[in-house]
């Protein structure tokens, strides 16, 4: 089932949605993706529906960099649905790996989850007072929700659910039959040389390196064929963790002798009718594309050395599997301003569900759909979360007056609507940063947070909180969770008289001006003009004048003083804006009138 929203319901679908590509050009990366991959799915599933894929570990917080792996082929499949082609999207929960180590810095758990190393992440106890029945879905959660309100589109499939229901079972048996050919494909690439004697390593490396980024494939079991190499990890029967060793197996039978390295149980199965483990990494994901018939799908940069996951997985899927590898890019980083590349075996990593809190869907939509996958960016959680929306906000002027240039115009369509429809919108999309710098003044207070906006243009008053809404509320969640307590804004209670009474004669005609203009300048484009022309006058110019370096230099040394007088620092929120929030009869009495 299709899933947009936590409910599972997907939004009536318009039928008069234009193509993006109608109006893109060769910087549209999502059109031309389109095209490949209509054409591949012809040439391979001629009347089927396009199959595109992501995959998502819930090993721990789904940070902004796993999202690029979903946003990706969302936008490439949106823009097939455009088209008229009925496109699935895959997301694969890799929820049936193992639990590989306990992550810092995650509320509701300590050392002692370390007991469950090696188990499934779905068997694993999700965090203290998580309402999820455990690890795995307590992270897919914040991650679905997300992806509900990005207005993404997809068919999610639970790698434990398959697993366990015997979906991937002739697989298996496939792969267990001709292990010697993957041992002999793994080998060309392995690069670290083990004792003959060992016959299977009790981990599945080739998957702890694929999830950390190695691009090396696992080592050598020195056995030179099928005797001692297995593509398969049972769980054991008791302690259920994969620290086990296929001690033997049989085609005929399918036979499997295992034993646990952890707990000292042993038991021969019969793999035609188990279903407690699964292949490992570099064969399972080949493996799953032949099965789903994945014509899209893309890749971190990290899978694009030799030996890499990606790479020996194309190989296993035309030899092994009788498939063909997926066409997709190699995807670069995601960066958070003042943060290092992103784990998600770390804690405290920002995640789709944080970038939400601060900034709009469309927004956030935005920053993946205008960088092609092989241009790595940053996501803005301090100061430059200004900057971006004031970018994003000239862009839907621009589309707006028909000035945009086509591949801008392409990327805003795609961040703002999808096949199915228009996302969820501000109203009346007020600049961010004045609704950061009204929400940092008045801590949220709605009374005094609507005569302030309701003040911002006079002629043309807001009315009502809700329509500011929801960029209101992602300004205040930036103050309150971005914004160190030392740089918020605290009004002045009383004058600062000694400041007032140090100034000397141009400082007090200064302020005389400026207080005698507030009645006629009441709003914000009026104050801005008050605030930049108390200076100029000052200096003998019309109020309208062009700046020069001298009068810059005068313009910040008054900028200063009203910030001392104000807030009692050399800086702050927009002087228009901090004025209307503190109020005319207030400003009057912190500037000495």
């Amino acid at each position: 089932m299709a899933h947009v929203g936590p409910s599972g319901s997907i939004p009536p679908r318009k039928k008069d949605v234009p193509t993006v590509a109608q109006s893109s050009t060769e910087t549209d990366w999502v059109s031309r993706f389109a095209d490949e991959v209509i054409a591949e799915s012809e040439r391979r599933a001629p009347g089927k529906p396009v199959v595109v894929a992501s995959g998502l570990s819930p090993s721990g917080p789904i940070h902004l960099g796993n999202l690029r792996e979903v946003m990706t082929p969302h936008l490439v499949a949106d823009e097939i649905r455009r088209r008229g082609h009925e496109v699935r999207h895959l997301i694969s929960w890799d929820d049936y790996d193992r639990y590989r180590k306990v992550p810092n810095g995650i509320e509701g758990i300590d050392e002692s989850w370390a007991e469950h190393i090696g188990k499934p992440l779905t068997s694993v106890p999700a965090p203290a007072g998580s309402p999820h029945p455990n690890w795995a879905e307590h992270f897919k959660a914040a991650m679905v929700e997300s992806l509900a309100e990005l207005g993404v589109e997809y068919d999610p499939i639970s790698q434990t659910e398959q697993y366990t229901a015997g979906t991937y079972r002739e697989q298996i048996l496939h792969a267990m039959k001709h292990r010697g050919d993957i041992d002999a494909i793994l080998d060309q690439y392995r690069t670290k040389k083990t004792p003959k004697k060992q016959s299977q390593k009790p981990l599945d490396e080739a998957e702890l390196e694929a999830e950390e980024g190695s691009g090396a494939a696992s080592e050598d079991d020195g056995s030179g064929g099928s005797s001692g190499y297995f593509p398969y990890k049972p769980y054991c029967g008791q302690c259920e963790k994969d620290l086990t060793t296929v001690t033997s197996y049989d085609d005929d039978t399918t036979e499997l002798a295992y034993a646990c390295t952890n707990c000292g149980f042993s038991e021969t199965v019969k793999l035609s009718e188990f279903n407690r483990g699964k292949l490992v990494w570099k064969v399972d994901w080949p493996m799953r594309w032949a099965y789903e018939g994945v014509i899209f799908e893309p890749s971190g940069v990290d899978h694009s050395s030799p030996g890499s996951s990606f790479v020996v997985g194309g190989q296993i899927v035309r030899e092994i599997f009788d498939g063909v590898q997926p066409i997709g890019p190699m995807y670069a980083f995601v960066g958070i301003s003042g943060m290092a590349k992103m784990s998600s075996s770390r804690g405290g990593v920002p995640t789709a569900a944080d970038a939400l809190k601060i900034m709009e869907a469309p927004l956030l939509r935005w920053l993946y759909a205008r960088r092609r996958p092989n241009q790595s960016f940053k996501i803005a959680f301090d100061q430059e979360i200004q900057r971006l929306y004031d970018e994003w906000d000239k862009l839907e002027a621009k589309v707006a007056d028909g000035s945009v240039l086509p591949a801008d115009a392409a990327a805003h369509t795609r961040a703002a609507r999808t096949a199915a429809g228009e996302l969820p919108r501000t109203p009346r999309p007020l600049p961010y940063r004045t609704l950061a710098s009204v929400m940092d003044i008045t801590a949220g207070h709605d009374e005094q947070t609507l005569r302030i906006l309701t003040e911002l243009d006079p002629e043309n008053p807001v009315a009502s909180l809700d329509e500011v809404r929801p960029r209101l509320d992602r300004a205040e969640n930036w103050i309150t969770s971005q914004v160190p307590a030392d740089q918020r804004t605290i009004v002045r209670e009383e004058p600062d008289t000694e400041l007032l009474g140090s100034l000397d004669d141009e400082g007090r005609e200064s302020l005389r001006r400026l207080l005698e203009g507030l009645d006629s300048h009441w709003s914000l484009d009026g104050l801005t003009t008050l605030v930049y022309g108390v200076p100029k006058v000052m200096a003998g110019l019309d109020a309208d004048a062009k700046p020069t370096p001298e009068l810059k230099l005068a313009q910040r040394a008054f900028f200063a003083l009203l910030y001392k007088l104000l807030v009692s620092r050399e800086t702050g929120p927009r002087l228009p804006t901090l004025l209307l929030a503190v109020g005319a009869d207030r400003v009057r009495k912190l500037l000495g009138a």
